[in-house]
């Protein structure tokens, strides 16, 4: 006679540790109450320095209870992002958060220093063994450094599809985490969404050195329609010549504290008023950077004139008695910021117009939550669909690809509304 015993609570619980200790990097996660944490995590008490800049909330899992054996990396050609669960700190109870850390790639080797320090310290947490953790790599540097990721971390390196694993991340956080995805305003900073299930079809704007839009009608269903290679590394690589910054957030500060109306031309310069017959307003920029020349033109002039310049030096601004004013580093970042995020949402608005795409989503390490920026992306897509349209924002934006990673393991049904239940 056949044993058709039910097994018992215990039993399933130790199929399930069983099975996801010998499958690295399969585990089912449970986002039930999940939530985005209001401080910022770290590996230790205090700042490591490692290079990793942990610049972003972790998400809280407050009712995941089975082991992960897995960390998520997506190497660009900029930054490096690491994606790693961790359990409660000084806790017996059960849950853990997703944290989330960042890295120069020209810095590899301080991201699997830290990689390492995961192994040692979360291992016993997760109640995994030495040999058991793996990588999930997804970008150009999981093949890149796949050699170098193996011998110096001794662990299993599977390699994911970068465009499957930015779509992943997205749904991910489109239909599980709350307080995630916002749109931006002057007027309405943050404005949330709440998570949904309905979201297909949709317009992923992917702002990373360069930029990749991407049709998505279904999980594991999408097309890349479009893109630009004036991205984030056209404006890093022109501010580094341009201006002294030495880092990508660097210059986001100088274009903080920057005025592009010395450096641009305006419709106002043009007329003199605003052109609301075609709804331009006065302030409306008509040429970035179109005052670059005229003025260094009357520098060279005055020079030859004898008014004590050089050719080259630069020439006051608006009859500005400080010549330190004209073409000023924080200026040149304001104005240059501006134009490639305006080119970048006015590309997106005709992509989804073409593909008729209601939701438009922007990601990548290029936004930073960075207020002008979105402010412009905004702007752009509200301009162009007169009022139609929204541009969307994630707070982890620049984690898309190592959370889909991550996730990439999982059995194809999971999440809120899936989460497994003992």
């Amino acid at each position: 006679m056949s044993d058709s015993r039910r097994p018992t609570l215990q039993e399933r619980r130790d199929s399930v540790l069983d099975e996801t200790i010998l499958s690295p990097g399969s585990v089912k996660i449970n986002v039930q109450g999940a939530f985005i944490a209001d401080e910022v995590a770290s590996i230790t008490g205090n700042q490591p320095d490692d290079g990793a800049q942990h610049d972003t909330r972790c998400i809280r899992l407050p009712n995941h209870k089975g082991v992960v054996s897995h960390v998520a990396l997506d190497i660009g050609g900029s930054l490096a992002k690491l994606v790693y669960f961790s359990r409660e700190p000084d806790s017996k109870e059960l849950g853990g958060r997703l944290n989330f850390l960042k890295f120069e790639t020209d810095r590899i080797d301080q991201c699997f220093k830290v990689v390492q320090e995961l192994k040692a310290k979360q291992q016993p947490l997760n109640g995994s063994q030495p040999g058991e953790l793996c990588i999930v790599a997804t970008g150009g540097g999981a093949y890149k450094f796949y050699d170098e990721m193996k011998n110096v971390l001794g662990v299993e390196v599977l390699r994911e599809d970068e465009m499957e694993c930015l779509i992943m991340g997205l749904d991910f956080f489109i239909t599980e985490i709350p307080r995630e995805v916002f749109t931006y305003a002057d007027l309405d900073p943050m404005h949330f969404e709440e998570p949904r299930a309905n979201i297909y079809p949709y317009l992923l704007v992917n702002i990373g050195s360069g930029v990749s839009m991407v049709k998505v009608s279904g999980p594991k269903q999408f097309e890349r329609i479009g893109g630009t290679s004036l991205g984030g590394g056209t404006l890093w690589g022109l501010l580094s010549l341009l201006t002294g910054a030495r880092t990508f957030d660097d210059m986001l500060a100088m274009a903080d504290r920057g005025d592009n109306t010395t450096v641009d031309m305006l419709v106002g310069d043009i007329y003199g008023t605003d052109y609301s017959k075609i709804g331009l307003k006065t302030s409306t920029i008509a040429s970035s950077f179109g005052k670059v020349f005229k003025m260094k033109r009357q520098g060279e002039d005055d020079a030859e004139d004898g008014n004590g310049l050089s050719n080259g030096d630069p020439q006051p601004a608006s009859g500005s008695s400080d010549p330190d004013r004209a073409f000023a580093p924080e200026d040149i970042s304001r104005s240059l910021l501006y134009a490639v995020s305006n080119n970048i949402g006015q590309i997106a608005y005709l992509q989804s117009e073409k593909h008729k795409l209601e939701h438009i989503y922007f990601g990548g390490s290029f936004i930073r939550g960075h207020r002008q920026t979105m402010n412009t992306l905004s702007y752009a897509i509200r301009f162009w669909s007169n009022g139609e349209k929204e541009a969307y924002f994630l707070r982890h934006e620049g984690y898309l690809g190592s959370v889909g990673a991550f996730v990439k393991r999982q059995p194809k049904i999971w999440g809120r509304r899936n989460s497994f239940e003992e």
